[in-house]
This record gives C-alpha cells, structure tokens and sequence, in this order.
C-alpha cells in the first residue's frame, strides 16, 4: 500500500494528539489485571510517593516479590551511572541517601503540564524541570500509524521529516507553513515519545488510573537458565483501542528511555544503531506478512552520550503491539526446578501469578476460541496449543523468508508469535543453511537452520512452566483452576501434576509444532514459486533441490527467488534456447564466485530443474486453481511477483543508512524514510527493475532505487558472523570479527 494510500485510510478517522488517545476499559488494560510490585503498589502511590521521595526503586536492579507481574517505572533517559552533582553553593550533605532521592526526583517527569489542543485529554501530562534534552524526531512509520493508530494525530511531522530522497533534492523543499496548533501536537508526540514528557492518570474519577509499566519475566538465554530478566530498558507508555474495534488494543513502548528494576548492570538506553535496525525491519517484516511487533516513531537524543565500545549516541525507539508478554513471563513465575543459572537470582514459584497471567493471556490476548468460561472450563493446554500455532507460523515464515533472529533466548518469544526483539538479526543472502547471524552465538545454536528447533525448545519451556496448572486441570476433570488453586498443595502433589501436564501436552504439542510449520513453510514456498495447488512431492521434489542449488552454487537467495518469478514455462521449448541460456545466466549472477563456477554443469543442473519446475507449473494450468484468470501465465506471474521481495533490508543497506544518519541526520533521515518506503513496498519494481536501460543513464534516484536492490558489498554477506568448518554432521566454529556486529544495543 503506497504512502498516499495510507494517510487517505487515516484521514478517514477523527484524529486526537497523543495524550487525547483514548484508554480501553479497566478490563483490557493489563496493569488492572495482574500483580503491581508491591513497591509500586498502585498508580495513586506512584505518584504521590515514589516519584517525590523515593524514585530511586525504579532504577536500582533488584529482585521483584515473587508474585509481581510487573512494577511501574517511568522513562527517564539519563546517562548511567548517573552524575549526581553536589550543592550549588557547597554544604555538607547529611543525608547522602536523601540527597540523591532529592536530585533523581527532580528529574522525574511529575510536574503538570499543559496539553495540547481544545481536546479534552484522556491522560495527564508530566514533565521534569531539570530534565530538557535536545529531541529529535526523525522517523515515523505511516503504515504502523495506517494499521495499529489511524487516530492518532501527529500534527505537522511528515512535513518536518521532509521528503523520503535517496539522493539530495535538487530544488530545496519549500516547507509549508504549519499551523501553531500542529506544531504544537507534533511536540507533545515527540515529548511524549522521547521520555520527556508522562502520560498518567494517578486518579481518575471518568476512568481507569494510568502509569508507565515494566514487566518481569525470566527465561533460557543460549539454553541456560538466565534468572530474572525483564525489561531492562522497556516502557510501556500507553495502551489504546483500534478505533473499528474496541476489542483489539495496542501498547506503545518506549525502548531506550532509561533505567528500571530489570535493567541489572546496564543503563536502560539504546544507541542510534540499534534503533534503526529495529525500526525498519519491523515494517519489513510486516510487508512480507511476517508477524512482528510494529514501529512507530524514532526520536534521536544527540545530546545523550552512550557508552558502548565507543561513545555514540541516544536513540529512542517506540513500538507498537497487543501485547509483549514472552514466553519468560511465565517461566518467571514458574520457574525449573534445580537449576545452576548465573544470573541476578530466581523468585521462588507462584502458582497464584501464574494462573492470573495464565488467564489474563488466554482470555483476553489470545482470546481461545472453544472455551466456556462462565462454565469453568480448562484453558492451560488450549494457551500452550495456540502459543505453539502461532510460533510455528512465524518460524515457518522466518525459514521462508530467509529471514535469522540471532538471539531466539526464551525471553524473546512471543506468546502472540510476533518477531519481536531485533538484535543481530540478518536476511539471507548468499543462501547457506547454517548460517549463523550472531557473531555472540559461537556454537550456532540459532543458525538458520536450527531455528524451528530452537521454537520447539521455547514451547517446551512454556509446557514445564505451564504443567503444574495443566496437571491440576486434569485433577479436576479438565476443569479450570480457581483462586488460590495451589496454596495448600504439597510438593509431591506438585511434582505430580507437572508430570501430568507434561504427559498429556508435550507429544500433541510438538505434533502441532511440526504440523502447522511444515504446512506453512510449505504454502508459502509454493506462493513463492507461483503455485496453487498442494502436492506432497513438492518439497522433495521441487523445493528442497532448488535450495540445494543455491546452496552448491553460492546463490543470492532472494535475488533467485525473484528471477524465478519471471520463469515462463515457454523457455523450455528448443526454439527458445537463447531466452534459456539468458535467464540461467541471469541467476547465476548472483553469485560471489562466478570465475570459479562450472557453467557447463550448474547449467545442466538449472536445466533439469527448470524442466521439471516446468512440468509442475503446466500442471495447474488448466486446473481449478487458477479459474477465472484471463491470462493464466500473467496471473501466475503477478502472483509469484507479489510473493517475492525486489527490495531486501540486507546487512549492507543497513549499515549504509546508519552511517548515513549518524553523520547527518537531517538529510539522513530522509534516505532512511526512502529506506522504509521501499521495505514498505518490497514487491515493487524498484530501480527500473525489467528496463534494460543502464544504471549510469537511468534519473539519480531510480539508480539509488536499483543499487539498493543488489547484493552490495561482498564483505557483508560472503561469509558468516562465525566462521564454520563443516565435519560430518558436527559444526566447528571459530570466533571472527563481523560487520552484523552493529546490532549492539
């Protein structure tokens, strides 16, 4: 959908600034529904408490109670360790504690301010006296805005971004002039989205109370049980309805915006580099049909310094998503048994917790079909069930698309199987199936072709943390648990009904996983070869040699996709020999090593398997898959088209735009908006693509258009993050440098 598409969907809804966004009831926010660390045991306290006396407990690391499903936090992006000045003039401070409660509270976002606008506002705004940053807006996605917040009013921000440009305007833009009213509804939302400014409702008598939250959640990092984890540098800032459905919710969270309980020894911020990476991939993804959280907006803090291994700068990120409950939100609650971990330390179990989240997910996120509530009906198998559907669908899709995670720990698993978390993560290119992303994964646990076993092992962490419950389900014939469902049960009961819940879902449940992967894995590289009809031979047959191939011969895995859907099964006939020749030589330029490739025997090999791809294809062709089409070979080729990105966020591109923007970010932000454009619209025939003019004589921008949809710099996708020596069917690896590297946080 192009850009004038998505702004005439959101023109169509009555837009309010951002602190007018409108709170769903009580019921669907999920702060009213589970447990508040009992430090921050309400919003009222919060407010009236924590921030003026005692704000350090939201930046000091610490274990939460055990039955704490989340602590409210609000963001506060500051240089840690924080440079905590003395006096003005100089005195002796008595009260050192006191003191440094005294100079973070002033810095805390508590003060009143005023909104914007004649619109009543659903949320209060706060801001810092001592706390006033340079912040820049310089990216905000429309397709996010089109699909999760039509209503949201951004005043006159496109108009600041400037024009989407891959290469400088050659007559300067001339801006419009705004309107007072829309500059001042793009400031609230950059003050707002930077973590300058909180939106609460300590009290409220017209509707729910309201306050910035973080969650607690433990998990399995690189197989190893980590302890408590949680949002170390995430805050969810606010949650509103779908204007066309009050049922559907999206959370706004703020990444990068400070420290909180969960943020151990790190500082609760994010650099440029890393914002950007998760900013574009995750409309990527969402154009490719891959589930994933959303992006909304990037806000650049120039002036906040960023230690990592070199001083670089502050970035805040917000995403958008129903939910961002992981996996590690339940196993923080039920946690394995006789664990060695190294980590900050583990909460005992909380079978109480865990049934309210349990319950919270099942009724209100995943809203499980079949289930009679009022009834009592059991739910704990049915949450695991549709968890792993989900997931499996997501992997599938990921193995399709070519698309690596680096970092698929089980406290980076959605519980709505949504992408979520981008770290080191990577497209394929020259295709290798053991390709490993993550320059930190040195035994490539999560390379490619380990991902859906790596989506097994997350599902069988939420099965042992979920088994006790299900266990207990069981006991009661296959009734839900209730209220305190656990407290008077002894160990042995317990063990028992882990072990009963582990009976009973672990084989259906990697039966669904297995299932729903293969199926999906199997639909969509049927859409990406442009068939219809379902063929159990086509994996062996069709799929898997062509992956073999591309393997063998080193090929650009999206780049022969995309050829491939220009295929037309006339090609095979003898009298078209040369448009044959052209079209293998065309695929075979997507290659690193085409000087020391045997073109006589890779020909042959993409003849035998265009021949047969062929005979595939002609059998649909008079088939009822198909029916209704004019054209069956235009159709056929349309379809494959809009299966197959033109346009891939590869490593080099990324690197390219961060550079771009780091150096200078007025101009930067407009290639970056290009950027996002084209990963908006991947299926587009960007660059000419199909014109056989040359690159030199093509307008500027549509020669940009086309060098960003080849292979790039060698360097960035010749090798692996890790280099690998294959023996038999065990992987050696070997540390090495790596430019994915830039994915640090």
């Amino acid at each position: 959908m192009n850009t004038l598409r998505a702004r005439s969907i959101m023109a169509s809804f009555c837009k309010v600034p951002i602190s007018s966004l409108p709170l769903p009831p009580s019921s669907h926010i999920v702060t009213h529904n589970l447990t508040p660390d009992p430090v921050t045991p309400s919003t009222a306290e919060f407010f009236s408490d924590v921030l003026p006396n005692k704000p350090s407990i939201q930046r000091r690391a610490r274990l939460l109670s055990k039955e704490a499903h989340f602590s409210y936090v609000n963001p506060m992006p500051l240089e840690f360790p924080y440079e905590i000045t003395p006096p003005d003039p100089p005195a002796v401070i008595e009260d050192k504690a006191g003191y440094i409660e005294q100079w973070l509270s002033e810095r805390e976002a508590r003060h009143p301010s005023s909104v914007s606008g004649q619109i009543q506002p659903s949320l209060n705004k706060y801001t810092s006296k001592l706390r006033d940053r340079k912040r820049e807006l310089i990216g905000l996605s429309e397709t996010c805005l089109r699909d999760c917040l039509p209503h949201l009013d951004v005043g006159d921000s496109f108009e600041v971004l400037g024009k989407p440009a891959l290469v400088p305007l050659i007559e300067e833009e001339v801006a419009s002039a705004s309107s007072p009213k829309a500059e001042a509804i793009r400031q609230e939302l950059v003050d707002v989205l930077s973590g300058h400014t909180v939106l609460m409702a300590p009290e409220s008598s017209s509707g729910p109370s309201f306050a910035p939250w973080s969650t607690r959640y433990s998990g399995h990092q690189f197989g190893v049980w980590a302890g408590q984890l949680g949002d170390g540098r995430a805050i969810s800032i606010h949650v509103t309805p779908h204007p066309e459905n009050a049922e559907t919710t999206y959370e706004l969270q703020l990444k990068g915006a400070g420290r909180t309980p969960f943020s151990r020894t790190a500082d609760g911020l994010a650099v440029l580099r890393s914002s950007i990476r998760e900013y574009l991939c995750s409309e990527a993804m969402h154009a490719l049909s891959i589930p994933t959280t959303r992006s909304l907006s990037l806000v650049y803090l120039p002036d906040l310094p960023v230690i990592r291994e070199r001083t670089e700068t502050a970035c805040i990120f917000t995403r958008v998503a129903e939910t961002f409950i992981r996996i590690g939100n339940f196993e923080a609650l039920s946690p394995p048994s006789n664990s060695f971990f190294l980590g900050g330390g583990q909460q005992d179990a909380d079978y109480e917790a865990l049934r309210q989240l349990g319950e919270w997910i099942a009724r209100r996120v995943l809203k499980l079909e079949g289930i009679d509530w009022e009834a009592g009906d059991a739910w704990g198998k049915e949450l695991l069930f549709d968890v792993a559907r989900r997931n499996a669908r997501m992997v599938a899709a990921w193995q399709a698309y070519g698309f690596m995670h680096g970092v698929m720990n089980t406290d980076n698993i959605s519980v709505l199987g949504l992408t979520i978390d981008y770290g080191p993560y990577a497209f394929m290119d020259v295709f290798d199936s053991y390709h490993i992303c993550n320059h930190s994964d040195g035994e490539g646990r999560y390379a490619y072709k380990y991902q859906p076993n790596m989506i097994v092992y997350a599902c069988r962490a939420l099965l042992d943390a979920l088994s006790p419950l299900i266990g207990a389900e069981a006991a009661r014939g296959n009734k839900a648990v209730q209220p305190g469902w656990a407290s008077s049960a002894t160990s042995e009961t317990l063990v028992s009904w882990r072990t009963v819940g582990k009976d009973l879902s672990k084989t259906e449940m990697e039966q669904i996983l297995e299932e729903t992967c293969s199926i999906e894995y199997g639909n969509l590289m049927r859409k990406r070869l442009g068939l219809r009809r379902q063929e159990k031979t086509d994996q062996r047959e069709i799929v898997q040699p062509l992956l073999d191939m591309m393997e063998a011969q080193q090929l650009d895995f999206h780049g022969t996709f995309r050829r491939l859907a220009f295929f037309h099964t006339g090609m095979v006939k003898e009298d078209n020999s040369e448009k044959m020749e052209a079209f293998i030589k065309g695929i075979l330029s997507g290659t690193p090593d085409r000087d020391r490739m045997d073109h006589g025997k890779v020909t042959g090999e993409w003849l035998a398997w265009l021949d047969k791809y062929s005979a595939r294809i002609e059998s649909e062709r008079h088939g009822g898959e198909w029916a209704g089409e004019a054209d069956f070979d235009s159709a056929r080729q349309h379809a494959a088209k809009s299966a197959n990105p033109r346009f891939v966020l590869r490593q080099w591109v990324l690197e390219e735009v961060i550079k771009k923007v780091e150096g200078d970010p007025d101009s930067g932000k407009r290639i970056m908006a290009k950027v996002m454009q084209m990963a908006c619209n991947p299926f587009e025939p960007w660059g000419a693509e199909g014109d056989d003019i040359p690159s030199d004589d093509l307008p500027a921008e549509i020669r940009e258009e086309r060098r960003l949809c080849g292979l790039g710099d060698k360097r960035f996708w010749a090798s692996n993050a890790v280099a690998q020596v294959r023996v038999g069917q065990r992987i050696f690896i070997i540390n090495q440098q790596s430019p994915t590297s830039s994915w640090v946080q």
